[in-house]
């Protein structure tokens, strides 16, 4: 338990250390410099909360060094977690997604391999603005869909709306 303990205040203290030169450089130098101390003395009393919790509880001193050494555990193990997620996702979310709609598209993205997908934008007819859904490359002005079918021939698609470049509310794929 103290070694979770610790770790915990480690994930912290690592978090605290991160903000260190982080300070809006608009409030000016004196603000950054005062940040910096006060993210050292908050790093600093976080290391001594553990060493504390940790020595309390019959473990030796926790130390920066020991800190160090949960801190990395804790990651170890979030980096697991993202990968056992990262597959059910493959796995199963994605699978049962069906291609080319927005659903699909936004799985793509989180699994960060949305970049061979078409960026063209447009706004729908409720005014929120939509990506089309298919393959970068796919656009041909002179293939028009037939719109009942939903098949966008040439033309974006996402969901059930499809459009052309044409449009005044249309980003085309080719400006991104």
């Amino acid at each position: 338990m103290a070694a979770l303990e610790a770790g915990a205040v480690a994930g912290a203290q690592s978090e605290v250390v991160e903000l260190d030169g982080m300070a809006p450089v608009s409030r000016g130098e004196a603000f950054a410099d005062g940040w910096d101390d006060g993210v050292t003395a908050v790093s600093e009393a976080l290391v001594g909360i553990a060493d504390r919790g940790w020595s309390r509880r019959g473990g030796r001193s926790a130390g920066a060094a020991e800190l160090a050494v949960h801190l990395v555990d804790v990651r170890q193990r979030e980096r697991t977690d993202l990968v056992q997620l990262e597959r059910f996702v493959r796995e199963s979310v994605l699978l049962r997604t069906h291609p080319h709609t927005t659903a699909w598209r936004r799985v793509l993205e989180a699994l960060g391999e949305a970049g061979g997908l078409c960026t063209a934008r447009a706004l729908n007819a409720d005014g929120d603005r939509i990506v089309c859904t298919l393959d970068a490359g796919h656009y041909d002005p002179d293939d028009k869909p037939p719109f009942r079918d939903g098949k966008p021939g040439g033309w974006h698609k996402a969901d059930a709306s499809i459009w052309d470049d044409s449009g005044a509310a249309c980003t085309p794929h080719t400006a991104i």
